[in-house]
């Protein structure tokens, strides 16, 4: 049977369960505080204030746009417009003006200011602190993009962002951009030292980094600060040496082995504890590290140790027992996650412009809309699993939805099964009972 059509000049959205967003935002206060902090405003009378612009790019996010071309979905949207309160919905050139009318140092303090008030009202100490990079494609000639390492795309410009991540809460805490030639830990120790400041209040816990970050500079600086740390160590042809000798290993598990030594790298002002795990191919088949090929390749040794086995090596200042510490390093997957879910879920790689400030302008508010979401689900979810935004999206905010005005309010009308409402109505709750500082660590 074919349906008959019939049109209505009803607004509808299919975004109704935004209403739980808004609900944070006004809770957390966020909007208020980015007016205190002031904005760069439009002398035009027909201009579009900032934090509607913000609200809009933030919402265009959360309900999937990627582009700035896709927030069109949010500009066509009557009930959204009303939910957030906007009086105009910015366009996406709008959103691209914006952004690049945020000089650098606007932003630079801006975003320190605006980063450490938002870590004021979460409740936490004793942290983990992770830090890493990754690699975005670029397919024009913006500001910034540059020939570098890049493994999927090579040869391609690209650029090369360092993020730090509050592993306890699961938020970002940092976020610079960079050019694709930089390496891992380029205009790092500048990198941490505004990290510090925007947690100033907070007491680091532990770091945590990748091989990149293996550097005399990051470690000695990290160390300055009295902080516990493990990172990755380059398996350079020295250390290689020095691992092939090993003859003392502790078997904790089916094929691999964990060994410790002191040893002083290359470049380094002292010698440092390195732990050290070696895997069997033949026994562990998705064993990973590295195998010991550098140096002795060359050499003509052909045994388990070099071309059977892979190895890792972590360098740190703890007195803690050597399987302790690679069981802390292995937590730091969960960042590699976190990245994984930004460029997926958040599209960290698609709000760029031909302006190298204004496309970091862009990532940083990015990272903040991460952080609003981060923060929703741990009051929602609490000690449930904590969902990717795409499954949200579906979750809890795509809603058939209208706005139905009553004589003594305005409603927003929910199309949600008699079923759901009871844990639709949990949501609300759980968001208007947090009460701010907000402890999110038990």
């Amino acid at each position: 049977m074919i349906l008959t059509q019939e049109y209505t000049d009803k607004n509808v959205s299919a975004w109704g369960g935004m209403q739980e967003m808004k609900m944070l935002i006004e809770k957390t206060g966020i909007s208020k505080k980015i007016a205190e902090l002031g904005l760069p405003e439009k002398q035009s009378n027909n201009r579009i204030d900032g934090i509607s612009i913000i609200e809009s790019f933030w919402v265009s996010i959360w309900i999937g746009c990627f582009r700035f071309s896709h927030t069109a979905v949010v500009r066509l949207d009557e009930v959204l417009r009303r939910i957030f309160g906007w009086q105009r919905v910015a366009s996406g050139t709008t959103f691209g003006r914006f952004f690049k009318s945020f000089s650098e140092s606007k932003s630079h303090q801006f975003f320190i200011d605006l980063y450490s008030w938002f870590f004021e009202q979460l409740q936490f100490n004793n942290y983990t602190l992770d830090v890493d990079s990754s690699v975005i494609t670029r397919y024009g000639e913006q500001e910034g993009s540059k020939k570098g390492y890049n493994p999927t795309k090579r040869g391609r410009n690209s650029h090369h962002p360092l993020f730090a991540f509050v592993n306890d809460i699961r938020m970002v805490a940092n976020c610079w951009n960079r050019s694709g030639n930089t390496s891992s830990s380029n205009n790092c120790i500048n990198f941490l030292e505004e990290t510090f400041a925007i947690l100033k209040n907070k007491t680091v816990g532990l770091f945590r980094a990748d091989g990149g970050f293996c550097s005399e500079q990051i470690l000695k600086f990290i160390e300055d600060k009295n902080i516990a740390y493990v990172v990755c160590a380059k398996l350079y042809a020295n250390l290689q040496r020095e691992v092939y000798d090993i003859q003392k290993w502790i078997a904790i598990g089916e094929g691999i082995w964990i060994s410790e030594i002191i040893f002083k790298q290359g470049g380094w002002s002292k010698s440092r504890r390195i732990i050290v795990i070696k895997q069997s191919e033949e026994i562990r088949q998705r064993a990973t590290g590295k195998k010991l090929k550098t140096l002795f390749s060359s050499m003509g040794i052909e045994d388990d140790k070099v071309y059977r086995t892979r190895y890792h090596c972590f360098v740190t200042n703890q007195g803690l027992p050597a399987t302790e510490i690679w069981e802390q390093y292995k937590r730091r997957g969960d960042a590699e996650n976190r990245i994984k879910e930004l460029k997926e879920d958040f599209g960290v790689e698609g709000f760029c412009m031909d302006n190298f400030c204004a496309t970091q302008t862009a990532m940083r508010f990015t990272m903040m809309a991460y952080n609003l979401m981060s923060l929703f689900r741990q009051l929602t979810h609490q000690k449930q699993a904590q969902p990717k935004l795409s499954t949200l999206r579906f979750n809890c905010f795509a809603v058939g939805s209208w706005i139905d005005n009553n004589a003594t309010a305005v409603v927003l009308k929910l199309s949600v099964p008699l079923k759901r409402r009871q844990w639709y109505d949990s949501l609300f709750a759980n968001i208007n009972n947090a009460k701010l500082p907000l402890s999110l660590t038990g």
